[in-house]
């Protein structure tokens, strides 16, 4: 995630009198972005300099991107964190104040309604930041399953902003004296240039930065001081997608979705031991019984065992072993013709400088190195599964 963000291919065919607006929009509309329908609001595509100009700028010094359509809230009461592990399949008891993690959203089948991130924020808070397409959905699935256990507080009168890059963290602490001391997935409380904000050490690029959400109120003064330091460039979401597609990140929509687990999805990372079989608090997530075979399916093959028949499928990194590009939705085959899968996301990695992309093919074929084709314009492309990230990550862990 996510929390995660869909690509300007996925926005809505929404017409811009029916579209939300950020509290950032007549700010992207000067600077010269191109503005497109997503998730339900005016959105930047990209502004003058173009996407390849912006996604080189994120990985050289520091991209400012507005993140604002995408859902806040709070949960707020002693049994908080219990009540909302009862929603996932991640650890949120043990979390420690100051310490924000990645989070799924599962239905009773264990498909994936949506990916967050949620933050303890101490004295029985958590502050969770949901998809800007399912927040409505995912605020009333919160409220109805666990709206008795603690309060579910929506943030809509806040927005929120992400400064990526190498440079992000020199730059804020320039605006934000100490706030370099955040390392990965921690934050807090700030004062940025005299603006109150709430700041986590996190991001969807694969580059180290910060997401800051602010009062809406604040959102265009804190934009235009950052945008006011010489390391920082607007970014929009074409670049967004290309970066966090390098990084190996789900674009929810595209790569995970309800018909996805998150075994299939190869999220397991995200899926502590404690929840697992033999763990502390074993299960107790909807859809729990299905999620915890897969795991075991994983866990026989890494032991030579392979159970192809409760994990059929599996998310995997591609690279085109040609330069053409291969998108959302072409199909995949076995060398010998057969449908195997499809692809999710792709496209020319513009610092991996290679064709790469991400999608589900069947368990047998998920191994990397195996060579598969995409069928692209009625013609086979060679392709072989890879690991992830294509670019390595560069998140600051101290």
């Amino acid at each position: 995630m996510a929390a995660s963000s869909a690509s300007a291919s996925s926005a809505s065919a929404s017409s811009d009198t029916q579209l939300l607006k950020t509290p950032l929009y007549d700010f992207h509309v000067e600077l010269g972005a191109r503005m497109v329908p997503f998730a339900g609001y005016s959105m930047p595509v990209q502004y003058p300099a173009g996407l390849m100009a912006e996604h080189k700028h994120t990985r050289d010094a520091a991209g400012l991107f507005d993140i604002s359509h995408m859902g806040q809230l709070r949960l707020v009461g002693p049994d908080a964190a219990a009540a909302f592990e009862t929603l996932m399949p991640v650890d949120v008891v043990d979390l420690p104040a100051g310490k924000q993690r990645y989070g799924l959203l599962l239905n009773d089948e264990g498909g994936i309604l949506d990916d967050l991130m949620f933050f303890n924020e101490g004295n029985g808070s958590l502050f969770v930041i949901v998809n800007g397409a399912c927040k409505v959905a995912d605020i009333a699935h919160i409220q109805a399953r666990i709206g008795a256990r603690c309060q579910v507080q929506p943030l809509p009168d806040h927005a929120l902003l992400a400064l990526q890059g190498p440079q992000a963290a020199a730059t804020l602490a320039r605006l934000s004296p100490g706030i370099e001391r955040f390392v990965f997935m921690t934050g807090g409380a700030v004062q940025i240039g005299g603006i109150a904000a709430f700041v986590t050490r996190s991001g969807y690029t694969g580059e180290d930065g910060f997401e800051i959400s602010v009062a809406a109120k604040d959102a265009d003064a804190l934009a235009r001081l950052l945008l006011a330091q010489p390391e920082v460039k607007p970014v929009g979401l074409g670049a967004r997608n290309s970066l966090r597609l390098e990084a190996g990140l789900c674009l929810y929509g595209n790569d995970i979705d309800t018909t996805t687990t998150p075994v299939e999805a190869s999220l397991n990372w995200a899926i502590q031991k404690v929840r697992r079989a033999g763990g502390a608090r074993e299960g107790g997530f909807p859809g729990a019984a299905k999620v915890l075979a897969q795991l075991t399916a994983v866990a026989s093959g890494a032991a030579g065992h392979t159970d192809h028949k409760t994990l059929t499928r599996k998310r995997v990194g591609l690279v085109a072993l040609e330069r053409i590009p291969v998108r959302d939705g072409t199909l995949l085959q076995s060398l010998e013709g057969h449908d195997i899968g499809a692809v999710t996301s792709g496209l020319l990695g513009p610092t991996a400088d290679r064709c790469v992309a991400m999608g589900y093919v069947a368990a047998a074929f998920a191994e990397p190195g195996t060579r598969v084709q995409a069928i692209v314009r009625g013609k086979p492309v060679p392709m072989e599964v890879s690991t992830l990230p294509f670019v390595p990550t560069r998140y600051y862990r101290g």
